[in-house]
């Protein structure tokens, strides 16, 4: 069963754009990328999915539950992280906790006391005493304290430190490898890249790519930086060509051979090639709009 899936799905804002037939499929049990620039698209797509608004045409399903019809049933299986965070002033955290437990009439204190460890949250807080990283650890308990099949992260490390990250993602991994399908939304591709299996790259409202991160950045092209001097002028398949005094960096997707040769007819003193990362594909389709 896949865990999302929609056809078609838009919700457009009046002249303001949207989200426009989006197409998007996420199995059961997947490590999930969602992945645009602020703006893209990405929040309107999950409040789509979880029915806090409404689409104006398409169709949706989380789970195979309609998500126009039948959303509680769907949220009752949902973690949710919203990029923003706000909570009650003048409760402790340990009320907002508990408080989400309840509203899902389920005992969440074994997990919840676990989760706070692990993350350094002071439970005894009120809310509007709370730093960012803090208001967001609250926010990552509430949505995870429930076991849900489904965590759905609308830019979920914004306001977290470097340990407090890493530590977030051994989480997720762990709960990803008993089973709950993670969905990833972000604008930071290292992330997606080294804990995602599968990924989606949205622009302006519309899904341009999907499929496995080593699909995605499996495109035949090679990263290539060298010290020294070669005669490039003349060969085809070089693209974003950077000189600089020490040498030079590009991207190739030509034959090998007549790489090889103008490199052999240099002065080359170091040489590196490597496959581009995902940043530099997701840039590449939204600077010229096309794959590499």
């Amino acid at each position: 069963m896949d865990a999302i899936r929609t056809r078609a799905l838009t919700r457009s804002y009046g002249r303001a754009r949207g989200i426009t037939n989006i197409d998007l499929t996420v199995k059961q049990g997947d490590f999930f990328g969602f992945i645009g620039p602020n703006g893209a698209g990405k929040s309107t797509t999950i409040r789509t999915l979880l029915g806090l608004i409404r689409p104006i045409s398409g169709q949706g399903q989380i789970f195979g539950l309609d998500i126009t019809g039948d959303r509680e049933r769907i949220l009752a299986r949902v973690g949710y992280l919203p990029a923003e965070t706000a909570f009650w002033p003048g409760m402790r955290v340990r009320d907002v906790l508990r408080l989400s437990a309840e509203l899902r009439k389920k005992d969440c204190g074994r997990t919840a006391a676990e989760l706070c460890q692990r993350l350094g949250l002071d439970t005894a807080r009120r809310v509007e005493e709370l730093s960012l990283g803090s208001r967001k650890k609250a926010a990552i308990v509430c949505a995870l304290q429930h076991e849900p099949d489904l965590l759905i992260l609308d830019e979920p490390t914004s306001g977290l430190d470097p340990l407090m990250q890493r530590e977030f993602f051994d989480i997720l991994r762990e709960r990803n490898r008993l089973g709950a399908t993670v969905f990833l939304s972000s604008h930071i591709l290292s992330e997606v890249q080294r804990s995602c299996a599968r990924a989606a790259i949205i622009r302006e409202g519309s899904i341009i790519a999907q499929g496995s991160v080593s699909e995605l950045t499996s495109t035949g092209a090679r990263r290539v930086s060298l010290r020294g001097r070669a005669p490039l002028d003349r060969l085809g398949g070089v693209r974003d060509l950077r000189l600089t005094p020490e040498g030079a960096d590009f991207l190739y997707s030509g034959e090998t051979a007549p790489l090889l040769q103008a490199l052999a007819a240099g002065d080359i003193r170091d040489l590196t090639i490597s496959e581009p990362d995902l940043e530099e594909v997701f840039l590449h389709y939204y600077g010229k709009g096309g794959a590499l």
